[in-house]
């Protein structure tokens, strides 16, 4: 690993990235202020970065500079997420950057798949092969990294960080906070998150309080703590969390030697990870990186739909519910913080927003598990959503199609294990490929291969 070379912050970067309102309030705030919402209108910040400064590269430019940072070990270029530094927060002191080498997670070619669904261009982004074994410490890298800067600031009142969370931003959280050094709390709907979820920010030294609640329950609490300006809120109505998060379509578009897919499908709750991947392709259409967007399909658990409702009824208004048992806990949430973001990315991508019931999100990853994946719930319910698509004709046989799989399988082994044991309640398991237990007899042994391979 190569010396740090500290590159400290100018006025003239940070007046170049800076908070604004996403509604269009007049306003500039710093990055290093602890705010969330615009204080006019109470809607939403974003990160914007002013587009004028970055076009002093041209397109060819930037993609020779990130193709050759990325996965090497020049620090913090190796990441995924900072190998697009000038695009992400390009004020950070290098000692300042907490990261774990989080991206450049493989492209997997589901050939045999999407040959099976009729769509053979078929590719999963494998986001689950990161640290913490989600796509969530892509936003979390950037906003712990932040928070470091802010606590080394001279009168800056920050002394922990705190998220409300269904499992993976709680383990994105702790894991990036306990590398830094910051006390992280997390906030958890008691029984409603995997015991590999769970175990994750108890063994990162987090301080987990698990509420009798769900997610939507979690987040009014983590509000009101952090109002107190003493823990940051790290959630992803936290715009720094979308900085990170949108370097994922950004890293697909790279991997295709900078050309568009057609269609990406992604898992979606609370809506951020939506809002970010439509955020990186209007920041590489605006430097002329891309010249087209790809459509963008938020897949969701028929159990807990707010968006696919508000979809239906035209985005007139929004619509919120009391979210349902969900096999997909991840997105287990009823009342999704960044639904105004969300809608404008499918609005300007002509995307598509459906859902899945919970036999066929489980079907579909059982289906995928039989060519070679391990999928999590919530790469089911994209799944499941993409076989809608291809059959209702909206998807096409000579399209290509990217499902993002948010999280390692391996957090769900519970759900594996009682789906092949046929103990999932109101699904019937119909791929379910239970062990046989049998004598240690040889011919036994023999007999039981013969019945299983038909021979």
């Amino acid at each position: 690993m190569s010396t740090l070379t500290t590159e400290p912050s100018s006025s003239a970067t940070d007046a170049q990235t800076y908070f604004r309102c996403f509604a269009g309030c007049e306003g500039k705030h710093s990055i290093y202020d602890v705010i969330y919402t615009c204080p006019t209108c109470g809607s939403l910040l974003e990160v914007y970065h002013e587009r004028e400064p970055l076009k002093a590269r041209n397109p060819y430019q930037w993609q020779q500079l990130v193709d050759s940072r990325a996965s090497t070990t020049k620090w913090p270029y190796g990441s995924g997420v900072w190998a697009m530094r000038e695009w992400v927060v390009p004020s950070l002191r290098d000692e300042n950057i907490v990261s774990m080498c989080e991206g450049n997670t493989n492209l997997f070619w589901a050939e045999r798949l999407g040959r099976q669904l009729g769509v053979p261009d078929l590719w999963i982004k494998l986001c689950g092969n990161s640290h913490t074994g989600s796509f969530k410490d892509l936003g979390m890298t950037v906003l712990v990294s932040v928070v470091k800067q802010m606590m080394s600031m001279e009168g800056n009142p920050v002394k922990a960080v705190a998220c409300a969370s269904t499992g993976d931003t709680s383990a994105a959280l702790a894991a990036y906070a306990a590398y830094a050094g910051i006390p992280a709390v997390i906030f958890l709907p008691a029984g409603k998150v995997s015991t590999a979820q769970l175990i994750q920010p108890v063994s990162n030294g987090a301080h987990v309080l698990a509420l009798d609640t769900d997610f939507d329950g979690c987040m009014k609490i983590v509000q009101e703590v952090t109002n107190d300006q003493s823990i940051y809120l790290a959630n992803s109505m936290n715009s720094l969390r979308i900085e990170g998060q949108k370097t994922v379509g950004i890293e697909i578009v790279k991997q295709f030697d900078w050309e568009v897919p057609d269609w990406i499908i992604i898992p979606v709750g609370n809506l951020g990870n939506i809002s970010a991947l439509h955020k990186g392709f209007k920041l590489m259409m605006d430097l002329g990186l891309i010249n087209k967007m790809p459509r963008l399909v938020a897949a969701q658990a028929a159990k807990a739909d707010p968006f696919y409702q508000s979809y239906k009824n035209g985005f007139k208004d929004k619509i919120s519910v009391t979210a349902g048992e969900t096999l997909a806990n991840a997105i287990r949430i009823g009342d999704p913080v960044s639904y105004h973001k969300a809608v404008k990315a499918v609005q300007e991508t002509d995307g598509v927003v459906e859902q899945a019931t919970e036999a066929e999100l489980a079907e579909a990853a059982a289906e995928a598990d039989l060519t070679g994946m391990y999928c999590c719930p919530h790469t089911g319910v994209a799944l499941a959503v993409l076989k809608k698509l291809v059959k209702s004709g909206q998807i096409k046989s000579n399209e290509r199609a990217i499902v993002i799989s948010t999280a390692h399988g391996l957090k769900f082994t519970d759900f594996k294990v009682r789906y092949h044991e046929s103990k999932l309640d109101d699904i019937k398991s119909e791929l379910a490929n239970p062990p046989a237990y049998v004598s240690a007899d040889a011919n036994a042994v023999k007999d039981e291969i013969a019945k299983r391979l038909g021979l």
